[in-house]
Order: C-alpha cells, then structure tokens, then sequence
C-alpha cells in the first residue's frame, strides 16, 4: 500500500474513532439505558457493513439477558463478560461484543453482517461496545445517586417528622404527668368532689360540672354556671348513660364532653366538661377520663364508709323500732353522731319502681337532712325506707313538700308516706313505728294511694291504727255490726258491694264520681246501692249510719290488708 492509501486509511480510522468518541459524550448525556442501547445501535451502521441484532443487559445481578433464543442467550451466558462469535438464525456472520466497563459487564451488543467485517471495523466495535458499556455504568451510577438523593430526602423528612412526633411526645407525656400529679394529690389531701372539679379546670381552662346519675348537678367550677341547672329526661338520661359505657371512653354530647364515674358495673357519678366552642384536644380528654377515675375512687371511697356508716346505723333503728331501753340507746346513737335526747317520730316511706333499696334510702336521707336542717337515722328493708327524725312540729303541708321533694329526686310519683306520733324518749318508739305503718296502710288503701298521711292527723280513724289486741278484737266486732251482712253477701255471691259502699262514701256520696271510680254505669251503682240498704236496713244518708258505715268500711279495708 502506498503512502497516500496509507494516510487516506488512518485518516478514515481516526475520523470513526473520533465520531465514536463524538457518540460517546452524547451517550453519556443519556440517562436511560433504553435511549444509549437504542442511540447506540443506529449508529453501528455508520461503522461499516455491520448492523445490529440486539443488546442484552444483565439486570439485578440474576445475569438475565434480554429477548432471544434460548440458544443465543445460554451461548452468551457462557461468554462470561468475553467477547465471541454467536449464532443468528439467517446472519452468516455474528458476534457479540461485551458491554464492559470500570464499573463492570453491562450486557452485549450483538451485531451480524454478511461478511466478516474488516479487523478495523470490529476494532471500532469493540471501542464502541466499550463507550457503550462505559455509559450504561455511567447511568446506572447516576440512577444510583439521584435515588440516593431522593432517599436521603425522605429519610430526612422523615427524621423531622419523628423527631416532631418525639417532641410532642414527649410534651404529651409531660402533660399527663402533670395531669396525674395533680389529680393524685387531690385523691391524697381528701380533696373530695370540689378538689377534682377545680383541678380539671386549672387543667382544661373548661368548665367542669359533676352530677349524680340521675342528672342533678353535685359540683360545678368554671365561668357560666347555668341557672337552674338542666336536666334530660329519663329515657335520655338513660340512653347517654348507656353509650358512655358502651364507648368506655367520655364522649360528646352536644356542647361538653361526658365521663362517668363507674368503678364496676354501677355509674356512681358523671364528670362533665363543658366544651361549646369545640376547644378540647386529646390531653384535655385524658385529663378528664383520669379525673373520672380519681372520682370513681373517691364515690366508692365514700360509698363503703357510708354503707358502713348505715349498717351500724340500720341496727340501732332496727332495735329502736323494736325496743331497747334508752340509755343504750342514747349511748349507740351519740357513738353515731346522732342526738337522742330529742323527741323523735317515725316515718315509713314505700317507693316501688324507684331503684333499689339503697338507692332510695339515700335520697330519702339527703332530702330529709336538707329539709329538717338535722341528721336523720335510716334503715331500709324488703321494700321500705324506715326513718327515724327529730320531731319538727310540721304542718301537713311541710309533709307534703317532703314528699314532692323526694319524688323529684327520685324522678317517680309512685310513693307513700306513712308518719308516727311522736316520741319523747327512745323507748316509745316502737309504738311511733306502728302509728307510721298504719298511717301508711291507710294511705295506700285510699283513693289517692300517694301521697303522705300524719298519723296525728287521722282524727278518728285513729281508732283504726291501734295495735292493741283487744282494740282490733272490738274493730272487728264493730265491722260485723255494721258491715256483716254485706260481707256474707260478698262472700256467697262474688259481688262487691262493701267496695261499693267504701267507694260511695270515699267519693261523698257523688253518683258520678263513685261509677267512674268503680267502672260501672250509674244504674248499677244504683242497684247496688238498694240491695246495700235492704241487706243492712239502713238508711245511708242518714247522719249517724253514714258516720258508722263510712268508719266500718275503712276499718275493713285495713283489716282486709292484715290478713
């Protein structure tokens, strides 16, 4: 070859070498491995007769290649980062040229021609295969950063965030402890119902009211104190009482937030913040649910020492009721806080429907210790409240305020009072017991079964409460002497005629009022009337028969209930 071919061929070598060297820089531009392999396969043509069958990367370190025959892709397999002449189906010629680089083998560029190329073309093919393999590392380092990148960003976003969560955390937690400190220290001094409304309030800045379970408002502190208190219904109450267990967490209602104070099965009280403007936030409600605890402790507290406090009590009033002599009696009652020395009397009270035993009896002693401004001794047995108090001189018009009382706090009409005569020393007691249980039969055998009846004030149906043997023998006699012919008609023919008589005279002697109160038309009651006055053969309208007729009856309604 002469010289001018010579310099004409490196002349030609050195500009393909500086064209690769040209795709090389805009190969590294690239940062998808699809746009080099792509931009690197359309330029093997301009190398020379070659032409490119396809690349095939190793991905993920699982040395998987690209799409091919399975035969192309086990013989590149066992190339293992070597260059080396495959098979392609159709190509007479056909290598495949690793993809290496510093950073390692990326793959193979496969090319075919018809011939074998000249050793100067499959020299620029190596170099490109090189620039390939160099740019395709090149990329996949700079995936790896921006990643890095990226992830350290986040990493870092997501340090910010925790250490955020930390501090809040950390605040919360001082808070609560704050919280408890506080309302543990109100538990310890005895600070009561008041020491744990006002603690909660320094801890909101909300009102804070406590309530009993049926509504009635116990404590409150804070601004806006309603006035009067209100109060739901009874069946509202009930429903807000049984989600709030149900929740076991304190729960909206309207414009405050309701825990209750429940150390077992039985709500014992309800702790209330009052939130109109929406202001509570997640410690305030821990605060409120731990002041409900410290509330539970403190009602229970409070409840044992009291239910304590009763039984010694209901066993002196047992005794009292019964009998004892006055100087133990004195000397059991003063050891109790209660002054004996005064005359007393005895009320028996019956409220079916209101709630348990206990739950009456409570009532009934914070509204007779509220409205008879002294203590009160109490015991309550299978259906009634017995209650002895220091006479107050009261008019029947006090007894009957007592008696309102108590039905609004118990939230139920259904009740009755019976009231003894007094007693100067503990001894007669017993005798005031049996005034009130008369009292109070007399009552529940009336047209208006609620309600309060003095004994004091029967006039002569006095008569009809004696307990003495021979009184009751004498009341009986009497009944058979006016009402003996009437009861043995009752008796023979299953008719009513001494209720019809009790009603005529209970109802003054109005038609009208007696059939409706009997539920019978006027001509029967009528009827009735005629055979009651052929029976006895007497006159009812008649002064002294009406008197007698009217006592006999009413003696025959209590005698009829004590056998």
């Amino acid at each position: 070859m002469d010289s001018r071919k010579l310099i004409d061929s490196t002349r030609e070598r050195m500009s393909k070498l500086s064209s690769i060297f040209a795709l090389s820089m805009v190969m590294f531009d690239r940062t998808y491995e699809t746009e080099i392999i792509q931009f690197a396969a359309d330029s093997v043509a301009a190398l020379g007769s070659a032409r490119t069958e396809g690349a095939y990367l190793l991905r993920d370190d699982l040395r998987r290649v690209g799409d091919g025959s399975a035969a192309l892709q086990l013989r590149l397999r066992s190339l293992a980062g070597s260059d080396g002449s495959v098979h392609v189906a159709g190509a007479p010629w056909a290598r495949a040229y690793a993809l290496r680089a510093v950073g390692g083998h990326a793959g193979y560029l496969v090319v075919t021609a018809d011939t074998e190329p000249p050793m100067d073309q499959q020299y620029l093919l190596r170099t490109l295969a090189q620039q390939i393999g160099a740019a395709l590392n090149s990329a996949r380092f700079t995936w790896r950063e921006r990643r890095n990148v990226v992830e350290l960003r986040n990493l870092n976003t997501r340090l910010s965030e925790l250490n955020e969560q930390l501090t809040n955390a950390v605040a919360d937690l001082e808070r609560r402890r704050h919280a408890d400190e506080r309302l543990n220290a109100v538990a310890a001094s005895g600070g009561g119902e008041a020491g744990i409304a006002n603690s909660l309030h320094n801890l909101t800045g909300l009102a804070v009211a406590i309530e009993d379970t049926f509504g009635n408002l116990l404590e409150w502190c804070g601004p806006g104190r309603p006035m009067p208190y209100p109060r739901m219904s009874p069946h509202r109450r009930s429903e807000l009482l049984t989600a709030a267990r149900r929740s076991g967490r304190p729960i909206r209602q309207r414009d405050r937030f309701v825990a209750l104070a429940q150390p077992r099965n039985e709500v014992l009280g309800v702790l209330v913040l009052i939130d109109p403007d929406h202001r509570a936030v997640e410690h305030d409600l821990f605060a409120l649910e731990h002041a409900a605890v410290v509330l539970a402790m403190e009602l229970a507290h409070r409840r044992g020492m009291a239910e304590t406090e009763l039984r010694l009590r209901g066993d002196l009033v047992h005794d009292l009721l019964t009998g004892t002599d006055d100087e133990s009696a004195r000397f059991r009652s003063t050891a109790l806080g209660h002054d004996l020395s005064l005359p007393h009397q005895v009320l028996v009270m019956q409220w079916p429907g209101a709630g348990t035993g206990e739950l009456v009896a409570r009532t009934i002693e914070r509204v007779a210790a509220t409205m008879l401004d002294t203590g009160v001794l109490l015991s309550w047995r299978a259906g009634a409240v017995d209650v002895l108090t220091p006479s107050p001189g009261w008019t029947g018009m006090r007894w009957r305020e007592l008696y309102r009382s108590i039905s609004t706090r118990l939230q139920n009409e259904d009740g009755a009072i019976g009231v003894g005569g007094s007693a100067d020393v503990p001894s007669k007691l017993p005798r005031s017991y049996s005034e009130a249980l008369r009292a109070l039969r007399i009552r529940q055998e009336s047209m208006a079964p609620n309600g309060v009846t003095v004994f004091d004030n029967l006039g002569i149906y006095r008569l009809l409460a004696t307990g003495d043997g021979d009184r009751d023998r004498e009341l009986r006699e009497f009944v058979r002497e006016w009402l003996g012919p009437l009861v043995d008609y009752d008796a023979a023919h299953r008719s009513d005629l001494v209720t019809t008589l009790w009603q005529y005279y209970e109802c003054g002697g109005n038609y009208d009022m007696t059939a409706c109160a009997l539920a019978i038309h006027r001509s029967t009651l009528r009827y009735r009337l005629r055979r009651i006055r052929e029976l006895t053969g007497r006159e009812l309208g008649d002064v002294e028969n009406r008197l007698n007729l009217h006592v006999a009856t009413r003696a025959w309604q209590i005698l009829r209930g004590s056998d």
